[in-house]
């Protein structure tokens, strides 16, 4: 379980406080696919509030205690049946190896399938040709009289 110093646990409640709860544990409590969830949240939020139902006060605080040592996260606040929880994202392997795939990368935009890149390649001749065109054609008269106004 993380632990935070009173000036972190500050800066946290402020930015839950517009958040609503994502997770709800009722009556059949922290089941292992509640705290899948909980894990899921945190990881895409960082932040989360999860509502508790059907518990007495003593029973909610165990709760966020054993919440926050199965997860690795912090316990930021717990305000009636709320319980604020803050862990930073755990960076996956797979994420990993994407980035570094992404770094190694020539072209930042590479398609995904042959067809796309044929048909962003298209795409681009497309504009080349049509800037081209452009470029050698002569203004016409509409052009010149706006030009002079």
């Amino acid at each position: 379980m993380l632990e935070l110093t009173p000036a972190e646990r500050r800066d946290l409640r402020a930015r839950a406080h517009h958040l609503s709860p994502v997770v709800t544990i009722a009556a059949n409590g922290l089941t292992p696919a509640v705290a899948a969830e909980i894990h899921r949240s945190l990881q895409a939020h960082e932040l989360i509030k999860v509502k508790v139902q059907g518990t007495e006060r003593t029973q909610r605080e165990e709760l966020m205690v054993q919440l926050c040592q199965e997860l690795g996260a912090a316990p930021v606040q717990h305000i009636g049946n709320i319980l604020i929880i803050w862990r930073k994202r755990i960076e996956e392997e797979k994420n990993k190896a994407v980035e570094a795939k992404a770094k190694t990368s020539t072209r930042p935009g590479t398609a995904k399938s042959a067809a796309a890149f044929a048909a962003a390649a298209r795409r681009a001749a497309l504009m080349r040709a049509s800037a081209e065109q452009r470029k050698g054609a002569p203004r016409s008269s509409a052009n010149k009289s706006k030009g002079k106004r």
